[in-house]
């Protein structure tokens, strides 16, 4: 009963409506903000309070280098199949990247969940997901990094105003083993790593678009082409990685690597072919990117991302030093259609709707690296070669 009364008043204080004062353990005065509140009541919260994943591969010796590296997203847990899932365990690789929405642990079936304190739907869907066999094959077959988006952040669409963002990252840290790393010292869920020697060196960079990222734009036309959720925003304040991550990122472009794939929950080069979440929605950000990436240096840079529910290459010329390449896979389980229509300026080929999953296969005696989207079955169905040396 306790904690039950806890709860209710944490939920009222994060809807600015608490009644009056609430005694949680481990704050000996009153909170500053409803965030704080609920961060020091998330801290008493026992160890098997989290769902963990199966047990992994550890990740490759930082002196190996990458030949192949697969990439994928968009898992419903809740889903018999998987049958992109499954191919990806019997594949050969040295790495592979789930890049968002490994569980849609915001909802219920098609019910929207909201207001649960403990995102007792999210805890559930990472267990369901720990439990499935094709799962545990992946995890057996290869190391792993991984990226949130919305839906296993636990708030669909969300950003820094999800007011349960401090669990959810507790969640998500825990469930893949990631508390004890760097990535668990600060807030959010960014980190890298590099593998191989001089020379041969990839770089993998994982964002967080999620944690701290400002409100997005309604469209004032819905469902329209280009502008079917979202619009681009002209308001000076946006912001899609937070301060601290930016620095960080900064730092990140200027170490040395000759390859570096940065993995965006969302989609960085699209522009005016979809209205949906991407980079494109906040346009100062976008372009804030671009320039980072010039004013460091960085060379090699791919961009890799998810969430769309369909497969995409893209390849734009003026936003680098050099051509942005863009590789979209989404999703392994959660196809909304057989076939789609969607046409970007930087688009190469057809985008490609039914379960998928990517792969980056890269040869460091010419310096290239090709990006395929594969069918369910390991099928490429396009292609297109990155030169980055």
């Amino acid at each position: 009963m306790k904690r039950a009364m806890v709860l209710a008043g944490l939920i009222g204080l994060a809807a600015c409506q608490a009644p009056g004062p609430i005694s949680i353990p481990g704050l000996t005065r009153s909170p500053a903000s409803p965030e704080e509140a609920l961060e020091a009541y998330y801290r008493t919260l026992p160890d098997n309070f989290f769902p963990r994943a199966p047990k992994g591969l550890p990740l490759p010796p930082a002196d190996q280098p990458l030949t192949r590296v697969l990439v994928a997203s968009c898992l419903n847990e809740e889903a018999a199949e998987a049958p992109a899932l499954e191919e990806i365990a019997k594949e050969k690789a040295d790495l592979f990247l789930m890049m968002g929405d490994n569980v849609y642990g915001d909802m219920d079936g098609k019910q929207v969940l909201s207001n649960q304190a403990e995102l007792d739907e999210l805890r559930e869907s990472f267990r369901d997901l720990a439990a499935r066999p094709d799962f545990q094959a992946v995890r057996a077959a290869h190391p792993m990094m991984v990226a949130w988006d919305d839906h296993d952040y636990g708030a669909n669409d969300g950003g820094k105003n999800f007011p349960f963002r401090r669990l959810s990252e507790r969640i998500h840290e825990r469930f893949w083993g990631l508390e004890k790393q760097d990535v668990g010292a600060w807030p959010g869920t960014y980190y890298a790593r590099t593998f191989g020697p001089e020379g041969k060196r990839t770089q993998i960079i994982m964002l967080d678009t999620r944690f701290f990222r400002t409100p997005l734009t309604r469209t004032d036309e819905y469902g329209a082409k280009g502008k079917e959720r979202y619009v681009p925003s002209a308001d000076v304040r946006q912001d899609m990685l937070g301060t601290d991550q930016w620095t960080w990122l900064e730092n990140q472009l200027q170490q040395p690597a000759d390859l570096r794939l940065i993995v965006s929950s969302v989609q960085v080069v699209a522009t005016d072919g979809q209205g949906y979440e991407s980079w494109s929605r906040l346009p100062l950000e976008q372009s804030r990117l671009y320039g980072l990436i010039g004013e460091t240096g960085a060379k090699g840079v791919v961009f890799v991302s998810g969430d769309r529910h369909a497969a995409f290459l893209y390849r734009k010329e003026g936003v680098l030093d050099y051509p942005a390449y863009e590789l979209t896979a989404s999703s392994l389980n959660a196809s909304f259609s057989d076939t789609t229509d969607e046409m970007d300026i930087a688009q190469i080929g057809a985008g490609y709707s039914p379960e998928n999953f990517g792969a980056i296969d890269i040869d460091w005696e010419t310096g290239t690296a090709a990006l395929s989207i594969k069918a369910d079955d390991g099928a490429t169905v396009e292609e297109t070669t990155v030169k980055f040396k």
